[in-house]
């Protein structure tokens, strides 16, 4: 095994301050980064995909729960496997709690290939609470890119994809899939791949840190147990 060098502390703290420049030039470019894909044109969605979840059917419209943005997990779980995949399970291991996400006005959902009927004993076997869909029979997941054809069988990959509602109409913002999921998973990893981003003053274009006619995104974090619905 190849371990990092033995030094001495003030060795260690020159190494440190030249690594922290690197640092803050990456979260700069990262800051650019988000702004310039809150800056993505979006798409209106026309088709009307019917999922079945915990309450029976279900539009795309339903997964937003009234809010103004959704972030959708692609969760790889085929039709007829009994098990969805491991990588995905444990990418939805990490999603913290998702108060924080409402309360910036963001619902989040996992949507899966495989039947209702098949996603709920696993559900339940995991201990997960998130909302949970099934897409068996409509094309979701072949129009956001999740399901390819390879060799005349249908493939699976993870990925995320965003949406904007205004309304009654639903817009599809961004997508990211395989690698693009890497350090994902917490409130504002999500945030900053919605077109209202984390809705703080300082984030570029202006303007959509008053979105919802309320404080700035991070003034509205609450303990997870005083979030009221």
């Amino acid at each position: 095994m190849s371990l990092p060098d033995i030094v001495s502390r003030a060795e260690w703290r020159r190494a440190r301050e030249e690594l922290l420049v690197k640092e803050k030039a990456a979260t700069r470019a990262r800051d650019a980064l988000n702004a310039e894909r809150r800056r993505l044109p979006m798409v209106e969605i026309e088709e009307e995909y019917v999922f079945e979840g915990g309450d029976g059917k279900a539009t795309l419209l339903d997964l937003f729960e009234g809010r103004r943005q959704l972030v959708v997990h692609h969760f790889v779980f085929a039709p007829g496997r009994d098990a969805g995949c491991r990588c995905c399970s444990a990418f939805l291991d990490q999603v913290g709690h998702l108060g924080h996400l409402h309360a910036r006005g963001t619902s989040f959902a996992a949507v899966s290939r495989a039947p209702y009927t098949r996603i709920l004993p696993f559900k339940a076997r995991m201990g997960w609470t998130v909302p949970w869909y099934s897409s068996y029979g409509n094309d979701f997941d072949r129009d956001f890119g999740v399901t390819l054809e390879q060799g005349g069988e249908p493939a699976e990959r993870p990925g995320i994809s965003c949406f904007l509602r205004d309304f009654d109409r639903v817009f599809h913002t961004y997508s990211t899939y395989g690698r693009g999921l890497d350090g994902l998973g917490s409130t504002t990893s999500f945030l900053d791949l919605t077109a209202l981003g984390r809705q703080e003053e300082w984030e570029e274009p202006e303007g959509r840190a008053s979105a919802f006619g309320a404080p700035a995104g991070s003034e509205r974090i609450r303990y997870h147990d005083e979030y009221e619905e």
